[in-house]
């Protein structure tokens, strides 16, 4: 293992994905008992995602559902990766994480990110429209301010008043200048876009102002990454999810996870249109996947090129067996503590 792999935190993020032929709360359930074994495999931090009107995404309430994976945990950092600030008012967002960091003093993470609803429905009954996001460096000025005490309306945010709760910006667009100004950790991705990605971290680090929240700049890189004893067993741990955004983007809703047999099936019988087909031979293209020593090689040479100083992990698939074997090869091959000894 490299010394550069060696230095290096993971997290973890779960979208709280849904699967065929399982509910709901099953998804919300499996979230939390991912944070459990993610944990004792010695993971930095584990953070969820929020998503409204998405019939393949149960993590609507990322505050509600960091709690309940911080009640479960005891040692790793819990988040949301992230709250989507347009859709809240900043005053709530900071009473929520206030709340939060009372209960689980020095573990919480702040991810806020500038996203609207998926669709226009969504936005509509949120009370936002598809501009919400120009407010985005407002409205975390704004609450920033209600940790600081220095609102101009004279209330007080109890208990985010004074309390240190870690701030992170995900980028999308503006996003990485926004932190960049405001002097905030930033989260970028995907791995897929690698010239993107770090034409938008050179210029993050050179425009970085210190502040209360960070003194230097802090990169963390996420994307998909899949572990398994094979390249061909990797790759297959993409199947669902490559063929989910790929039928998102032809029928407009998001769905749940299908086997992956179910998709090469379908594949193989010539079911999918020339579009479907297109999108989904996309979406399994780009991401680190294969077994320990190629995603090592895979890993090291992104972090060369970018200088983060962590991964978050944001990988999705039906086979949960495959996705938990997944999170212990790569924090095998990440040297983490918890991490099992060889197969």
């Amino acid at each position: 293992m490299s010394s550069l792999i060696a230095s290096t935190r993971f997290s973890v993020l779960d979208r709280s994905r849904t699967r065929e032929g399982h509910d709901v709360p099953a998804a919300l359930r499996d979230t939390v008992g991912l944070a459990r074994e993610v944990e004792a495999l010695g993971y930095h931090r584990f953070w969820v995602s929020e998503h409204h009107g998405v019939p393949g995404v149960a993590g609507s309430a990322p505050t509600v559902l960091a709690a309940a994976v911080a009640a479960a945990t005891r040692t790793i950092r819990v988040g949301t990766g992230g709250v989507m600030l347009p859709n809240h008012k900043p005053l709530v967002v900071a009473e929520q994480f206030g709340v939060l960091d009372a209960l689980f003093p020095g573990r919480i993470d702040m991810g806020l990110g500038r996203s609207v609803g998926f669709t226009d429905g969504v936005r509509k009954a949120l009370g936002r429209d598809k501009h919400a996001a120009a407010d985005f460096a407002e409205q975390l000025t704004e609450l920033l301010g209600w940790f600081r005490g220095t609102s101009e309306t004279g209330v007080r945010a109890y208990p985010a008043d004074g309390a240190h709760v870690p701030a992170y910006v995900l980028a999308t667009g503006e996003g990485a200048a926004i932190a960049a100004r405001l002097g905030l950790p930033l989260v970028i991705g995907d791995l897929r876009g690698r010239e993107k990605l770090l034409r938008a971290v050179d210029g993050y680090r050179a425009a970085f102002r210190p502040s209360p929240w960070a003194e230097e700049p802090y990169v963390i890189v996420a994307g998909t990454v899949a572990v398994a004893d094979s390249e061909e067993a990797a790759r297959r741990l993409l199947i669902p999810e490559a063929w989910s955004m790929a039928y998102s983007r032809t029928h407009g809703t998001f769905p749940p996870l299908p086997p992956a047999e179910r998709v090469e099936e379908r594949a193989a019988a010539g079911a999918m249109t020339d579009k479907e087909r297109r999108l989904y031979e996309s979406g399994l293209q780009g991401h680190l996947h294969g077994t320990e020593d190629q995603v090592a090689d895979g890993l090291e040479a992104v972090l060369k090129d970018s200088g983060a100083q962590e991964v978050l992990v944001t990988t999705s698939t039906y086979d949960r067996a495959g996705l938990l074997d997944s999170y212990r090869r790569l924090a095998r091959a990440a040297g983490l503590a918890g991490a099992p000894g060889p197969v």
